[in-house]
């Protein structure tokens, strides 16, 4: 004390005043540092919390738009499960697109990476050829499909006669093919999951493989027990992601089920295709939400679709400790 006292008569700084300066010079740092991660917040706020937090509230109401919301308790939810006679259709229909899209899009991929990861003269070009379908506009890529898988004059179908297949599928015309045209629709788009899986390959150090093969291991061998279990981090992103996104699949079902289904897109129209065979989740919650506009109902099923998801990322999370290798967690 009697020192401190001694510093502030000499004029010297003490050790609360340097303790001051320097919390001082800390929130200026920290001022401009928020201020310049502020869009980010602000959108972060406005454009994803706040709609989360509504659609929660919503959802739990009898709300038109045109009048204000009124509390209904779980009503739809309850009319969601038991009086919504599409309801259980747009979810059969998301599951199998989802069962098989995500497990054959991951093998696709992972394919192509394989390929695409040769160190061959002009690999550059390849990989360029193959990763620009993804960034093809949606609707384009779908359009670009409704021709090539045209029952009558499509090039698949010309392709299929042509090999002595006499009555090749409707597609997008027919119930039983129309899922089908989707899921292989949606190996167009995957350039950017096979993206991924190359950066993956890349960073296995070679020295794994080198080992192998001086020890006799085939290709096969290195394939299984060196590539694939050093990419499962990989494999298990990509996983999660594709996941969300065969949930979400909505621009090709929309386009390719109102042009088969005959109805158009507009008020009048059921973009569902042929027997509702491309009602997806997502677009039964676009039908009532901006069609019926019953944004109560169309919040319940969004929160629900949320539970759904966030409860399987959960799931997979818990359990990637049982599949997933990562190489630093390996005890020396």
């Amino acid at each position: 004390m009697i020192e401190a006292e001694a510093q502030a008569r000499a004029g010297v700084p003490t050790d609360r005043a340097r303790l001051g300066q320097r919390r001082a010079r800390l929130l200026r740092q920290n001022v401009k540092g928020y201020a310049f991660i502020s869009p980010w917040i602000i959108g972060l706020l406005v454009f994803s919390a706040y709609p989360v937090l509504a659609s929660f509230y919503f959802s739990f109401t009898k709300y038109t738009v045109l009048k204000p919301p009124v509390w209904i308790g779980v009503a739809n939810y309850a009319n969601m499960v038991t009086q919504d006679p599409v309801y259980w259709k747009s979810v059969s229909n998301t599951l199998y697109y989802g069962l098989i899209s995500v497990p054959l899009g991951l093998a696709f991929s992972l394919f192509l990476a394989l390929v695409l990861n040769q160190a061959v003269v002009g690999i550059g070009v390849y990989r360029t050829v193959y990763y620009l379908p993804a960034i093809m506009p949606p609707v384009a890529a779908t359009l670009l499909w409704m021709l090539l898988l045209d029952p009558g004059n499509g090039l698949v179908n010309s392709g299929l006669r042509s090999l002595g297949i006499g009555r090749p599928p409707g597609w997008f015309s027919e119930a039983a093919w129309a899922k089908p045209a989707l899921i292989i629709m949606s190996l167009w788009g995957s350039g950017g999951t096979m993206l991924i899986f190359l950066a993956g390959l890349k960073d296995i150090p070679k020295t794994y493989y080198e080992a192998a093969e001086i020890d006799g291991a085939s290709a096969w061998y290195r394939l299984l027990n060196i590539t694939l279990p050093l990419l499962t981090p990989v494999i298990f992103f990509n996983l999660i992601m594709g996941i969300i996104g065969s949930f979400g699949v909505f621009t090709s079902a929309y386009i390719a089920g109102g042009s088969s289904s005959g109805g158009g897109y507009g008020p009048g129209g059921t973009a569902g295709g042929p027997l509702d065979s491309m009602l997806m989740y997502m677009l039964l919650l676009y039908r009532n939400a901006f069609r019926y506009f019953e944004m109560g109902y169309a919040s319940a099923m969004a929160v629900t679709m949320f539970v759904a998801i966030l409860s399987l990322t959960l799931v997979l999370l818990k359990t990637s400790g049982r599949w997933v290798y990562y190489e630093a967690a390996v005890p020396s």
